[in-house]
């Protein structure tokens, strides 16, 4: 099993310090697709806004479907979402 190092919320400072309290405020807590991206924080910022694009920027898709897709793309993966 491969072994990725995490940063956690209590160790956070700069760039990485700022996208946690931002997923704090959106979900109460720190998912793990966030921990896991805390060694290159750029990255994580990155991903983020893709997400929010992805989930909230203009599309023909409501948003409720967007939300689906997501949803049953991680029960097919077995992720937790």
């Amino acid at each position: 099993m491969a072994f990725i190092k995490i940063f956690n919320f209590e160790e956070s400072s700069g760039l990485l310090k700022k996208e946690y309290e931002k997923g704090m405020r959106r979900a109460g807590k720190i998912w793990k697709i966030l921990s896991i991206q805390s060694q290159t924080p750029q990255i994580l910022q990155d991903s983020m806004r893709l997400y929010g694009s992805t989930m909230f920027g203009n599309s023909k898709l409501t948003r409720f479907d967007r939300e689906l897709l997501a949803v049953v793309t991680s029960i097919s993966n077995e992720c937790e979402y």
